[in-house]
């Protein structure tokens, strides 16, 4: 189970979550991230696979086989969708506890600033495509 997109896995009910989703989606104009719901079967399937303890409050890239959590998934996705966006791999001199430490700051209280949904966000029909949950 290889994927060959860099998968984001998120917490579908996390309304900044789903927000950064569509984001990456308006930004990413050559379609190439898929993202797939923390708590899909997928999105099971594949947290098996890459985490013994896995905590929900972390966005997820699979790339290249490979889990990247945290900042350092922010920074690869921010890489990834080029433009002035790879300009944010510069944050990459802040030693990565010190980058985490502001992520787990934002990632602990996201439902109380942003709120969140009874369900996992529907996609539209022109992106459905990009989002795998079984």
């Amino acid at each position: 189970m290889t994927p060959k997109h860099p998968l984001v896995l998120f917490d579908g009910v996390c309304n900044l979550c789903n927000s950064s989703v569509n984001f990456i989606i308006k930004r990413d104009k050559k379609a190439v991230f898929r993202f797939v719901p923390s708590q899909s079967e997928m999105g099971k399937r594949l947290i098996d696979k890459y985490f013994k303890d896995f905590d929900l409050q972390t966005v997820v890239l699979i790339d290249d086989a490979r889990a990247y959590t945290k900042s350092d998934a922010f920074l690869r996705i921010m890489n990834q969708l080029g433009g002035f966006w790879k300009t944010f791999v510069l944050l990459k001199i802040i030693p990565r506890p010190i980058r985490d430490f502001f992520y787990d700051l934002i990632a602990g209280n996201r439902y109380r600033i942003f709120g969140k949904k009874d369900s996992c966000m529907i996609p539209s029909p022109e992106v459905k495509n990009r989002f795998i949950t079984e």
